[in-house]
């Protein structure tokens, strides 16, 4: 990813939650559909961040991936687990096993 390109998500984001904090300052301005929207580009906003950190991780070779993560999850910074979920996408992984009928 580029620079363009990160600033470009970032702006999104921070944008997306400035529309949040203006509708929660006047909540009864904002219809249920513009309240609904408002949290879907805030979604959407945060996967594809997520998405481009993910990918930009991708890129890497394994070595890098294991110095980056090691790093990443030194001591004094979030959790390792948090990092996991985001760079290898955890979330998509399923808990179990789909039910069977």
């Amino acid at each position: 990813m580029t620079i363009e390109n990160a600033t470009k998500l970032i702006e999104a984001n921070e944008i997306a939650f400035l529309h949040a904090d203006v509708c929660l300052g006047s909540p009864e301005s904002y219809s249920l559909d513009e309240k609904r929207q408002i949290c879907e580009n805030i979604d959407a906003t945060n996967a594809a961040i997520d998405a481009a950190m993910r990918a930009d991780f991708e890129a890497l070779p394994d070595f890098a991936k294991a110095r980056l993560m090691n790093m990443l999850a030194a001591p004094g910074t979030p959790e390792r687990d948090w990092w996991e979920r985001i760079l290898l996408d955890f979330d998509s992984i399923p808990d179990a096993p789909p039910a069977t009928e």
